[in-house]
Parts: structure tokens; sequence; C-alpha cells
């Protein structure tokens, strides 16, 4: 409890450089006074301080010094502190840093090995974003001009938006709109012109929304049609248990969840193989789809 309470106080900027001895040693295998010298900019005096603090006052059976590679490697008895050890962390860190793995030594050797595919942001401009993120923290009311696929020529909406969502995909915001009284989704990149802040407060907050205060499951299993030997590969895939993946959310991002899985709950594909999984309880979550 008290190395827990330890770990909790560590300044945020060492911390980080806990975090790369702890992500380097892991996944690289050696760590030398190079990675963090070139990674954080400081000096081989100041890299050894903070291995050594890491090891005396952390982690003191993490690493071991190898004097053949010259550098420190995991100990056996390896146990990170500060980082997650799964091997879907390591993913989703080089996912996010991929930009900057060649400038952060230790994620370098992982950078000549991956290739990210790299998604276009849709057009976002900060004059329409800086108004939304104040209504949602304080509470207002929004006057926008907003086009939509049904009203593609731009009309003024009244909304008070609650909360900011990523898909995966795209940015949007989930506000109440006076004009269909109901809680929607705003994708950022359809509002026009600069969105104008109400004094008034809205009386229509996060908490209601029906659809982002209900908590709803999604359970995915594979294709019925599967043979018992290709429904375990699908299970593996998805780290499926007992046959099933239950995805805990909010009713208003049921929609989003299958469209991450690239499930279309309008259409099931001829061939069990090219639809691999579908959704158990889709009649529970009719209400969520629209």
């Amino acid at each position: 409890m008290k190395r827990k309470q330890a770990i909790e106080t560590v300044r945020w900027d060492l911390a980080l450089r806990y975090r790369l001895i702890e992500t380097v040693a892991w996944w690289e295998g050696r760590l030398t006074t190079n990675h963090l010298m070139q990674s954080f900019g400081i000096s081989r005096q100041q890299v050894s301080k903070d291995i050594n603090s890491y090891i005396s006052e952390y982690a003191p059976k993490n690493l071991e010094y190898d004097k053949h590679l010259k550098g420190y490697v995991p100990s056996k008895q390896f146990k990170p502190l500060f980082i997650d050890d799964s091997a879907s962390a390591y993913l989703h860190l080089i996912n996010q840093s991929h930009d900057r793995a060649p400038h952060v030594e230790g994620l370098a050797m992982a950078y000549a090995h991956t290739e990210v595919l790299q998604v276009p942001d849709r057009s976002v401009r900060p004059e329409i974003l800086r108004p939304i993120l104040r209504a949602c923290r304080d509470g207002l009311r929004l006057e926008c001009e907003y086009v939509s696929l049904t009203t593609p020529d731009a009309e003024t909406r009244l909304i008070a938006p609650h909360t900011l969502i990523y898909t995966g995909m795209r940015w949007h915001v989930r506000a109440y709109c006076e004009k269909n009284r109901d809680f929607r989704d705003f994708v950022l990149s359809r509002f026009r012109g600069i969105p104008e802040l109400m004094e008034i407060k809205s009386e229509q907050s996060r908490e209601e929304d029906p659809g982002w205060t209900m908590r709803v499951q999604v359970i995915i299993e594979p294709d019925s049609r599967l043979k018992p030997e290709q429904k375990a590969i699908i299970e593996a895939d998805y780290d499926m248990h007992g046959g099933r993946l239950v995805i805990d959310t909010r009713g208003a991002l049921v929609q989003y969840v299958l469209q991450r899985y690239q499930i279309d709950p309008t259409k099931v594909h001829t061939k069990a193989t090219a639809q691999q999984i579908v959704v158990a309880n889709l009649d529970e979550l009719q209400a969520w789809l629209y």
C-alpha cells in the first residue's frame, strides 16, 4: 500500500520517464541511458539518477545490468508498476505514438516494423469546437447553423451539448435539439458558421438524456452457421468467454459499437465466413438503432 501511494505521488515528468524505462525494458529487452537521453533531451547524469531512483525506490527486482549487452534487461521477477504490460496496451501505444515513434528512442524498433493506416481527420474548425466545448462545460445553449443529408441547406438549430464523442472514424457531439425536442448526435464537420453561445442555461442536461444514462449490453457471438472449429477461431480473435463477447455501453452508443465491429443489423451476409460475428440480443437493442 505504501508503495502504491508513493507511485501516485511521483511527479508527472518523472513518471513519464519511468514509463519509458519499463516500456523499453519489457518490450525491447534492453534499456540504455541513450533511450532516455534522446527521448527527453536530458543529460546522462540525470538519466542515471532516474534509473537508480526507479530501481532503489520502486522496483528493486525489475532490472538487471547486463555487461555483455551494456544495458539493463528485465529480470525474471519483472513486474511493471508504471505501465500496463499487456500486448494490447503496447499496440495501442504504438498506434497513438506512430507519428512520434522515430523521435522516441525505444519506440524506434517498433516503428521500423509496424505500419499504421492513417485515416484523414474530418474538417473541424477551432472556432466551431471552442464554443461547443464551452457549452458542454457550462451547460449552455448554442445557436448554430447545421447541415445534414436530409437538410443539405444550412438551417438554424438551438442545441444544448453535453458530451463530445469519438466513434473511431469521426467526432460528434451529443446534444438536446430544441427543434426535434430530443437528444441527437451532431457531427462536428457539419456545423457551419460560428456557433453563438446563449446566456440562458439549458434545463436539458446529460442526466436528462435517456440514451446516455441507460446502460445496455451488446452481446456478440460467432455466426451460428460456422463450424465448431471455425467458431473457436472467432472466439479467440475477439477474446470471447463462454462463446460470447459482452460489451457494456450506453444506449446512444449502440449503433457506433456495431459500426466498429462492422456489423450491419439490417443485413445478413450469405457467407458465414464473411459474416463471422452476429449480435445475439439484437431484439433488445432495436430501440437504440436509428
